[in-house]
């Protein structure tokens, strides 16, 4: 990625030639112009090819009725690690672990099945008063009348303590948790905790060494419902390799922390952007059930996944050949008009709040949707209980990345409390 020498207007975005433009330019979604990039493909060439990028030519689907058909065929475009995975890739090749999610059926039909236990109704039903408790402790600890990070103080806190539960992990040790997922897809120019790809291998083998020790002792142990216990002792897991057994913790860690702790920063942004939503739900908390789908549409904490044609294959009339790589960007998708009625709006009532594409679609929807709505919501029900606003202080910044599409630091003041 070249850094932009200035940043770009929505006239200078429009007045390009179409072929200069590339969407994959991590940069775009760290100054948060990348939105107006998207709004002229998807008017003028919502199938784009871009021939020269840091990660070579790929096509750029931005509408919703392309990316949906190119998710649902997953017999066309291949999803295999092996022909590059699901992301434009922002590590070296050697650095892409194998896991379910960068596996076509059947393998990865019988990978996704071992791990989505943990995520059923009943064992949601379970983990709610966990999660509860710990959002109370957290929210009762912040300070009133002065600035703090929400990324850090209440975004990452509750994501990183829920993904301990859901490993079994040692609880004292969870900030590595949060460590390796900023690691696993931190880049080096960003600043942040990748400072070099060596540092990332060496600290993901780190990753690696840890959860083989927790791994020996639950193989040898009956079975749990954590997910360590659940890859140990499947037949379709037990034998995975070290790097399967790596990309698959990866996939889970990123998967439970990334995504949600986004869409807990990208909502408070919102209702602070939309104030007139902020006071519509404290008017009235019971839209928390309908804002929080609405929170993950806005925010999009993946903005995109990509495929490999293994045949080629017209897609809104563009010839796309065998071997090339696709991107699906959701975060365009999720705001097509042709889709989504004011799909450019922040709106908390929405009349289908779940249409997004936020969380994927077919084969390879986000196994653990359900449990980052949870979260959401339960957050919010106290956070109105308790707060009467709480105010972002400046803009915030954000993450050097076109795959995760989140926050890293966000600086808010709540001025009162209720009561």
């Amino acid at each position: 990625m070249d850094m932009p020498t200035a940043k770009m207007t929505r006239e200078k975005v429009w007045a390009m030639p179409l072929d200069e433009i590339d969407v994959s330019d991590g940069y775009l979604f760290e100054d948060d112009t990348i939105g107006w990039y998207f709004e002229r493909l998807r008017q003028e060439d919502p199938v784009h090819y871009c021939k020269s990028s840091r990660f070579g030519p790929f096509w750029s689907v931005t509408k919703w009725k392309d990316i949906m058909e190119v998710e649902v065929n997953h017999g066309v475009f291949s999803s295999e690690n092996e022909l590059g995975g699901v992301a434009l890739p922002e590590s070296r090749p050697d650095e892409r672990f194998p896991s379910f999610i960068a596996m076509d059926p059947p393998r990865h039909d019988e990978q996704r099945r071992t791990v989505s236990p943990i995520v059923a109704p009943a064992n949601l039903a379970l983990m709610e008063g966990t999660i509860r408790s710990r959002a109370c402790a957290i929210l009762d600890s912040l300070p009133i009348n002065e600035e703090f990070d929400w990324v850090k103080r209440v975004s990452i806190e509750l994501t990183t303590q829920m993904l301990a539960t859901l490993f079994d992990f040692p609880f004292e040790d969870r900030h590595l948790l949060t460590w390796w997922s900023e690691i696993a897809t931190g880049h080096p120019k960003a600043k942040g905790a990748v400072t070099s790809y060596e540092q990332r291998a060496e600290e993901l083998q780190k990753c690696l060494t840890y959860f083989t020790r927790l791994w020996n002792e639950r193989v040898n142990a009956p079975p749990r419902s954590d997910l360590v216990s659940m890859l140990a002792h499947s037949p379709a897991t037990r034998h995975m390799t070290p790097d399967e057994y790596l990309g698959n913790l990866v996939l889970l860690i990123v998967g439970g922390n990334d995504t949600t702790r986004n869409s807990i920063s990208g909502g408070l942004l919102a209702l602070n952007r939309h104030p007139a939503e902020y006071q519509k739900l404290r008017d009235n908390p019971a839209l928390v059930a309908s804002m929080v789908p609405e929170i993950i549409r806005w925010q999009t904490p993946l903005a995109h996944m990509r495929r490999t044609a293994v045949q080629d294959y017209v897609l809104g009339g563009k010839t796309i050949r065998k071997g090339d790589k696709v991107a699906m960007w959701y975060l365009s998708g999720n705001r097509d008009t042709d889709a989504i009625e004011n799909a450019d709006q922040f709106i908390i009532d929405r009349a289908r709040p779940r249409q997004h594409l936020s969380f994927g679609f077919g084969i390879h929807r986000c196994v653990g949707n359900r449990l980052g709505e949870m979260q959401l919501r339960i957050l919010w029900e106290e956070i109105l209980k308790r707060f009467p606003v709480i105010e972002v202080v400046g803009e915030p910044r954000r993450t050097l990345s076109n795959f995760v599409h989140g926050i890293v630091s966000m600086k808010v003041r709540i001025p009162a409390r209720i009561g």
